[in-house]
């Protein structure tokens, strides 16, 4: 019997809302769990992490039948555990979409879909950021609404607040200043090892 080649799967990962859309192409291997995508969404869109996340199935979908990433006592939302569950038990045939949603309070929601199942191949590295436009919003400006707004003020150097937000763009966690919204490179893309990640978020 001849042995099964390795694949990967690639994802278009587009974050809901928003004009002109902010997207992301990526490569995961097939034997990923939810998690491990968890933390490739992460990396490539540019987030921090810093807040609890889900993948969301339709409703009445045969598959996956509960919200998919850490449980929370506060939140009761039922969720089980991304690193318990492979991403190929929803993830079959190309054109199969999730909701993944970052950040509670502020409410970002990606549309994630297969687009392709590829051939691994050795002079890759994957995970893999093969495409994508427009910077990630900054980490906690407020949702949708909250970025529109920051745009609207950057764009206006006399704006009552322009110093201001300057100055939070400065002071972050991350210091997103000069803050580009449409520039992303696919190739400064850094992907962190999601059992290193795991046990970072379990050490707090």
């Amino acid at each position: 019997m001849s042995k099964k080649l390795a694949q990967v799967m690639r994802f278009q990962i587009t974050l809901n809302g928003i004009e002109p859309p902010i997207w992301r192409l990526i490569d995961v291997p097939e034997t990923y769990s939810f998690w491990d995508l968890h933390v490739a969404i992460q990396d490539s869109m540019g987030w921090l992490d810093y807040h609890l996340h889900s993948f969301n199935p339709p409703r009445r979908h045969g598959r996956i039948k509960s919200k998919i990433g850490i449980p929370d006592e506060d939140f009761d939302d039922g969720a089980v555990e991304g690193w318990e569950v492979p991403i190929s038990s929803f993830f079959m045939e190309l054109g199969d979409t999730l909701e993944y949603e970052y950040d509670f309070g502020d409410g970002w929601s990606h549309k994630v879909i297969l687009v392709g199942t590829l051939l691994k191949e050795p002079s890759f590295n994957y995970p893999r950021c093969v495409d994508g436009q427009r910077a990630c919003p900054p980490e906690d400006c407020g949702g949708v609404r909250g970025y529109e707004e920051l745009l609207d003020v950057l764009a206006d150097l006399s704006h009552e607040e322009y110093d201001g937000m300057v100055g939070w763009l400065k002071g972050h966690a991350k210091n997103y200043w000069p803050y580009k919204p449409d520039e992303f490179k696919p190739a400064s893309v850094k992907f962190d090892n999601p059992r290193k990640r795991l046990k970072i978020a379990f050490s707090h």
